[in-house]
């Protein structure tokens, strides 16, 4: 009879989470012990149906459905985190978020203060060390409520960044900034883009408060996935070298200016333990095809918003970005959901 029990309970968490079709959607504050306050929005899976809304969509990029503050499940269910690049926001990387929890996952995100679209601040922008904090913190008030700690496994606690946010996510897994090798490596590899944003982001000398020594490396998280990311060369090659933490690096395949993925993700994946970490490059896809899609005149849009925006929409020949996505997702969703 226990047996029979067991049995029934499985097929009917089974029947739950391929049933949880709708995502639900909130949005809150979190407010650190330095009154740094943080936007933070959060993708989970829901038996609510309706009001349907859509999100993250405006004349240039295209969004998704939700529906917004639905109730929660009773399933325990993997969390993933998402750290945006810079100067994005939790729109871009809002359809990773989406199909994800459509297949059972919670998402969380984070708008990281200085480097996000709506907070562009050098102040805070330069101290570098507080994008891994935001995450952490996030990951800190989730576990720390009553309503999500319930149904967060917290054995399966991953964090994809883009782009800068795959810097940030790095440090997250045991990646270390190493000042010397930052600087050392813009004089062998001086790309505007990359070493550009030394001084804001405080990278070409010590801030005032920087901690000495730094170590972010969060023992919950338990894979990452990085996509595209910039400032790899800045991180020691001792600290790679012992990453235990299962990793996926994706890269662009296409050249839009910086340095090249072979020097970035490649720097990676090189210096990494090749037991702990996959690497594949999307040979059409330039930097920008891992966030939203963009409508049909929304490089037109861009362009006469600011100059050299349109790079934004651009992807590699022969393909679209919502194809791009799907073989994306595909790979991504796979490495969450496969055993460590």
């Amino acid at each position: 009879m226990k047996v029979k029990c067991i049995i029934l309970m499985i097929l009917s968490g089974i029947a739950n989470l391929a049933s949880a079709a709708s995502v639900g959607f909130q949005q809150f504050t979190l407010v650190s012990e330095a009154s740094r306050q943080v936007n933070a929005s959060i993708w989970y899976p829901t038996q609510e149906a309706t009001p349907k809304e859509r999100i993250g969509e405006n004349i240039a990029f295209i969004g998704t459905t939700v529906v917004k503050n639905a109730s929660l499940s009773t399933m325990k269910r993997p969390l993933v985190l998402l750290s945006h690049g810079y100067r994005g926001n939790w729109r871009n990387l809002n359809w990773l978020a989406t199909a994800l929890a459509e297949q059972g996952m919670i998402v969380a995100a984070v708008d990281h203060p200085g480097t996000t679209s709506f907070d562009q601040s050098a102040f805070s922008a330069s101290k570098w060390w507080l994008r891994a904090n935001d995450l952490v913190r996030l990951l800190d008030v989730l576990l720390a409520d009553t309503k999500w700690q319930a149904i967060i496994d917290q054995a399966e606690i991953s964090v994809v960044g883009h782009s800068l946010g795959g810097w940030s996510a790095m440090h997250l897994i045991g990646a270390q900034f190493d000042r010397g090798v930052f600087l050392e490596q813009c004089r062998e590899y001086n790309n505007p883009r990359t070493c550009g944003l030394g001084e804001e982001l405080g990278l070409n000398e010590p801030q005032p408060d920087e901690p000495n020594q730094v170590a972010l490396l969060d023992k919950r998280i338990t894979k990452a996935i990085i996509l595209d990311l910039g400032l790899a060369r800045s991180l020691s090659v001792t600290s790679l070298n012992k990453i235990d933490v299962p990793t996926l690096i994706l890269a662009a395949g296409v050249d839009i200016g910086d340095l090249p993925q072979a020097l970035e993700s490649g720097y990676l994946a090189e210096h990494m333990p090749i037991s702990t970490r996959r690497y594949k490059v999307y040979e059409k896809a330039a930097h920008f095809s891992f966030i939203q899609l963009c409508k049909a005149q929304a490089s037109l849009i861009l362009e006469q918003e600011h100059a050299g925006d349109s790079i934004i929409c651009r992807d590699g020949v022969d393909t679209t970005r919502e194809q791009l996505h799907q073989i994306m997702f595909r790979d991504i969703y796979r490495f969450l959901t496969q055993p460590i």
